[in-house]
């Protein structure tokens, strides 16, 4: 008896055991909505019971669809993340089911009974935590997951996609340090994520690795949005002692820094110089054109739909954990800030 007379019979035995035709079993292993609750649940415990191996039936079918999540929908980083699952769901002929889940447990539950519904053939999660019971829900319907910037450790066995924020963090910073600039600005991202924090070490590496003691009230909080690095933005340059150069964790936090510089009769880059992170398209219109941190954004997506969709066929992937480069991209919006004579030189000599 071959394979596929061995999973003909045992969705036999499995609908007679629960008194449902056969075509009744396939709806439940195809996600068919077309069936009631109660059917639904003693065929899905006949599955479970019988270690009926689905992901084996998906693989022979053409996969149909991802479900792309983030915590919101209203940054433009995240378009960005989306044009890069859809360029690979596009040439797969799989369709991307894009959705905005907050922490309420409603809008989670909701979420995966419509993931349930549609069938999707595997899940990724941006920038969010991935709990134990959303990872277990997950694996009792068989649906495969990765996450891209995860916000803590990720569940184990979680492929995760993400960039090398320590590198570009540093690069950023060692940068503002080449110019001569030793009171230099941090604007953070969210320090529940993990790429927040990394940024920030990066920060902190090149200050150490230059002489220069750290300030802490040169490090303000933010949450990768406009109004965040305005008002982050307005605090350093408050200071009695501001900084010559501001470097935020996020390109949209550096154009809230803009608006703080600008509002104070300042100029980007002859006053204050300021760095971003992302490489946003924004970033090169900006005035003036923003220096950066590029991560590949894009190609974070197209990668998280590849590990996804093998993933959904069964296959093994080389490794839990991928970090793609970020590249500094200098543009106008950084000078060289040459200190007077005799002026106080803060943790270390000048360059």
């Amino acid at each position: 008896m071959n394979a596929d007379d061995e999973r003909r019979v045992t969705i036999t035995v499995i609908a007679r055991e629960a008194g449902v035709s056969v075509p009744t079993v396939s709806r439940v292993l195809n996600g068919r909505s077309d069936v009631a609750p109660g059917t639904r649940e003693r065929v899905e415990e006949l599955l479970r019971h019988h270690g009926y191996r689905r992901r084996g039936t998906r693989a022979v079918q053409r996969a149909a669809l991802l479900d792309l999540v983030f915590p919101d929908l209203d940054s433009p980083w995240a378009l960005e993340i989306i044009r890069g699952v859809e360029d690979v769901g596009h040439a797969a002929g799989v369709g991307t089911v894009v959705s905005a889940i907050h922490s309420e447990s409603s809008s989670t539950r909701q979420w995966l009974q419509n993931l349930r519904d549609r069938a999707s053939d595997g899940v990724i999660v941006v920038t969010s935590h991935l709990s134990q019971p959303v990872h277990a829900q997950l694996r009792r319907l068989n649906v495969p997951v990765v996450v891209v910037d995860p916000a803590g450790a990720p569940a184990t066995g979680v492929p995760t996609i993400g960039a090398t924020n320590w590198s570009g963090g540093l690069a950023a910073t060692e940068h503002l340090l080449g110019l001569g600039h030793r009171r230099i600005g941090f604007v953070a991202g969210p320090a529940r994520l993990l790429c927040s924090r990394a940024r920030l070490d990066g920060y902190r590496a090149a200050l150490e690795r230059a002489g220069v003691a750290l300030d802490d009230r040169l490090v303000q909080p933010g949450d990768f949005y406009h109004a965040s690095g305005f008002a982050a933005g307005a605090a350093l340059l408050d200071l009695d002692d501001p900084p010559t150069a501001i470097f935020a964790a996020s390109d949209q936090m550096a154009f809230g820094v803009y608006e703080a510089v600008r509002r104070r009769g300042l100029r980007v880059a002859d006053d204050v110089s300021i760095v971003g992170f992302d490489d946003l398209p924004e970033a090169r219109w900006a005035s003036p054109p923003l220096t950066t941190v590029r991560q590949p954004l894009v190609e974070m997506g197209r990668l998280a739909a590849r590990t996804v969709l093998r993933l959904a066929q069964g296959e093994e992937i080389e490794s839990p954990r991928v970090e793609l480069a970020t590249e500094l991209v200098v543009r106008d919006s950084t000078a060289r800030h040459d200190q007077p004579s005799g002026a106080r030189h803060h943790g270390g000599a000048p360059w």
